[in-house]
């Protein structure tokens, strides 16, 4: 990147920076606006001819828009898969067969000792509500961290415990 470019690049940036996090914390909020932000300069950057758009505010702007619908997107649709739904109150039937009960117990074993071998803080989440029936939002608050990343620990915590069962 040419000198030239790269001052002009930085003088948009700094005109622009607070507008843009002001507008995606309003629509994601605090936790996710940085990134967010550092994600449209970027994009904005790799544009091949980003030096020849009139009104680059206005560009910055529609990027930001998709990255909020891109994030909402993925926000739905990593909500759909961490539905877990009501926990079973039943245990295994007494009329399974024995083949049946191992295979029920060695499952068991299998994703105690990946949960036991997650991270600390993912397991902490795992456990939080996986175990103790905590809401993911409650889990966040009880470990001081944000909600995305308790949803973070969680997912990675349920991939393990799938590829372990696979």
């Amino acid at each position: 990147m040419s000198d030239s470019k790269f001052i002009s690049f930085r003088e948009l940036f700094l005109r622009n920076k607070r507008g843009l996090l002001t507008f995606l914390t309003r629509r994601v909020g605090r936790e996710e606006a940085s990134d967010l932000l550092q994600e449209t300069f970027v994009r904005a950057l790799r544009h091949d001819r980003f030096e020849n758009i009139a009104d680059s505010t206005a560009f910055l702007k529609q990027i930001a828009v998709n990255l909020t619908r891109d994030f909402a997107r993925r926000r739905k649709t990593e909500t759909r898969y961490l539905d877990f739904g009501d926990p079973p109150v039943e245990t295994p039937s007494e009329a399974a067969t024995p083949e049946e009960s191992l295979e029920s117990r060695r499952k068991t074993r299998i994703v105690l000792e990946t949960i036991d071998a997650l991270p600390p803080r993912c397991r902490e989440v795992c456990l939080l509500v996986m175990h103790e029936g905590v809401s993911l939002n409650e889990a966040a608050r009880r470990l001081g961290i944000s909600e995305t990343m308790a949803r973070r620990h969680l997912r990675l915590a349920l991939l393990r415990c799938r590829a372990a069962l696979d």
